[in-house]
């Protein structure tokens, strides 16, 4: 049972059963979340006072070149100190993957195509927050996004959660990403390719290459084999080392490829589906970020495992 001074996390769970061997129960001292907005900016995700994250959802198409830096949204992962990003941003090597996000490349809706990755004429925009919570153990926040058209009309209306969980070092983070879209004005397919579509991460663009990865498995061909249940990177950057788990909740769509294995790092998990009228997806991803080195397979199947079935909740 957890004393006054210890609140038990998810990953505290697993220490405690002797599942997990790299988090541990979060002390109260250490927290709690708290959110700082900087309104029409940038959402600041802290624990303890020290930044996590930060979720970018700007958007001013007021000049050509503030358009091309807040045409999505997307969420900035923090290194250790809570300092600075350890992932991209807008510029740099190839500008349009910034990391977390979500989007498609090839969007078919009313007949036309629209790429909701490059962003060529529309956007993804931030309409509200439309629930915040933030306490001891873990805070969350939900962004309302419209997929527009040219017109500036909504293609996928979209409610992303992003949850964070409490974690000790050498873990930075554990991110929930959990995201619904919905079709309000007709059919929507979601198409496009493993590299620009699905739901990936980025490490910041001064990241050494190339990166490591590793896979469920030695034999893992991450362009044929599919619905793998995670894969992980490790990185450095200004002399520093990560590494990132990228895990694939058994419920997503079937299909599912894992783009893993360009030099810079950009990775992630792409699929083709459709959305009828009226009809919503429901997507579910979690991201555990630390710095070091990656742990050993068995640990990341462990995590994995416990993504896909929680474990119950401590004795209160």
């Amino acid at each position: 049972m957890a004393t006054p001074r210890c609140r038990w996390t998810l990953l505290g769970l697993l220490v405690a059963c002797g599942l997990l061997v790299w988090a541990a129960p979060a002390a109260a001292a250490d927290g709690p979340f708290t959110f700082k907005d900087t309104p029409a900016q940038y959402l600041d995700v802290l624990f303890g006072g020290r930044t996590i994250a930060r979720y970018m959802y700007a958007h001013d198409a007021s000049t050509k070149e503030r358009r091309l830096e807040t045409y999505k949204p997307y969420l900035h992962v923090f290194d250790a100190e809570g300092k600075a990003p350890i992932t991209k941003g807008v510029g740099g090597l190839y500008t349009h993957p910034r990391r977390i996000f979500i989007g498609w490349n090839r969007i078919t809706f009313e007949g036309r195509l629209y790429d909701r990755w490059h962003m060529p004429d529309g956007e993804q925009v931030h309409q509200k927050f439309t629930d915040e919570k933030a306490g001891p153990d873990r805070a969350a926040f939900t962004s309302l996004v419209h997929w527009n058209d040219s017109d500036g009309k909504p293609i996928v209306e979209e409610e992303r959660t992003t949850t964070f969980h409490a974690v000790e070092a050498p873990a930075i983070a554990l991110i929930d990403f959990t995201t619904r879209l919905a079709a309000p004005r007709g059919d929507v397919l979601l198409k496009g390719d493993p590299e620009h579509a699905g739901i990936q991460y980025r490490p910041a663009d001064e990241v050494v290459k190339p990166v490591r990865y590793v896979f469920p498995r030695d034999s893992v061909d991450p362009t044929k084999d599919k619905d793998l249940a995670w894969v992980a990177e490790q990185y450095v950057l200004g002399g520093k080392t990560y590494s990132v788990q990228h895990m694939n909740h058994p419920q997503n769509p079937k299909g599912t490829l894992y783009s893993a294995y360009r030099d810079y790092g950009r990775f992630g998990a792409f699929f083709e589906t459709g959305i009828k009228k009226g009809e919503s997806l429901r997507l579910k991803y979690r991201f555990w970020v630390a710095a070091g080195e990656l742990p050993s397979r068995d640990v990341l199947q462990r995590q994995s495992d416990a993504f896909a079935t929680p474990a119950p909740e401590a004795p209160k």
